[in-house]
């Protein structure tokens, strides 16, 4: 029974926070929250794995983070294996903090997603997706800082931006790598372009007509975000998100005016200090 659910080996690779593209559980998070944080980065880095890897096969794949969800849920026993222990502190973590299980729960759903889907047909579908891929991180975050309800909202639409831009950064090496595309398929075709037109060196006119019409559906959700660091009562809290705010301004921008076929689009140090002296627009000075 375990085998079916767990196979025979781990397939974690080495990646880790520096890989990010944005902060992970960054200084400006309370010391004491940090190791809850990396707890549930290392669970979603691990289910990341699972589902990227040549390894398993779609049905294993599936088996494996259905296993890690009845682990959060405590329906199951997890075997003594570091893939799996990751649910079992996961766990620990939820119920310790009062964090719902469902922001584990939900990641999962995105990532038995990624095993079977690899097309997408329109931007109601691709923002499905991130509802569960991106959402649950910040949600997790805002709760276990026991943040209100009206931060969801806002924070949903950053984390769905974050990952739609994150999306056109790995563009290129998604489909070569994972044969995955997170592009609305229609908006190739009425621009008169197709998928392998993705595989470029470089943009043609059409497909940098849907990238920008992609980062327009972006720019409505940053400034559906622009709100969030308002309504964050935590100090340390709203700066970080502050910060991620400003971040994804800066990319969302970048890549207007870069070509992610042909280069990375990255954020770079003096990227993250500019969004830092920006977030600072949230904490006015005492008068």
């Amino acid at each position: 029974m375990t085998d079916s659910i767990w196979g025979t080996k781990d397939v974690t690779s080495a990646k880790g926070k520096s890989d990010e593209n944005f902060p992970v559980g960054s200084f400006l998070i309370a010391p004491r929250l940090r190791p809850y944080v990396h707890t549930y980065y290392n669970f979603a880095r691990v289910a990341d794995d699972m589902v990227d890897t040549t390894e398993l096969t779609p049905a294993e794949k599936i088996a494996r983070l259905r296993g890690m969800a009845a682990v959060i849920r405590g329906e199951i026993t997890a075997p003594p294996r570091a893939d799996a222990q990751t649910a079992v502190k996961l766990r620990e973590v939820l119920l310790q903090t009062g964090v719902p299980l469902e922001t584990a729960t939900d990641l999962l759903e995105a990532f038995c997603m990624d095993a079977e889907k690899t097309r997408y047909e329109s931007w109601d579908e691709l923002l499905h997706y991130c509802k569960y891929s991106a959402n649950p991180v910040g949600r997790f975050l805002l709760l276990l800082h026991g943040e209100a309800e009206e931060t969801l909202a806002p924070s949903d639409a950053l984390c769905s931006a974050l990952q739609i831009v994150n999306h056109l950064q790995d563009v290129e090496d998604d489909l070569k790598t994972l044969d995955r595309c997170y592009v609305p398929l229609p908006w190739l075709e009425e621009e008169g372009v197709c998928l392998d037109d993705l595989r470029l060196v470089r943009s043609k006119p059409g497909v940098r007509r849907v990238f920008d019409r992609m980062l327009d559906g972006v720019d409505v959700l940053n400034r559906n975000a622009r709100i969030l660091p308002l309504l964050i009562r935590d100090r340390r809290m709203r700066l970080e998100a502050a910060v991620i705010v400003e971040l994804c301004h800066i990319l969302t921008a970048r890549l207007r005016h870069q070509d992610p076929l042909l280069e990375r689009v990255a954020l770079t140090k003096t990227d993250g200090a500019k969004a830092l002296f920006r977030a600072l627009r949230y904490f006015p000075a005492a008068g």
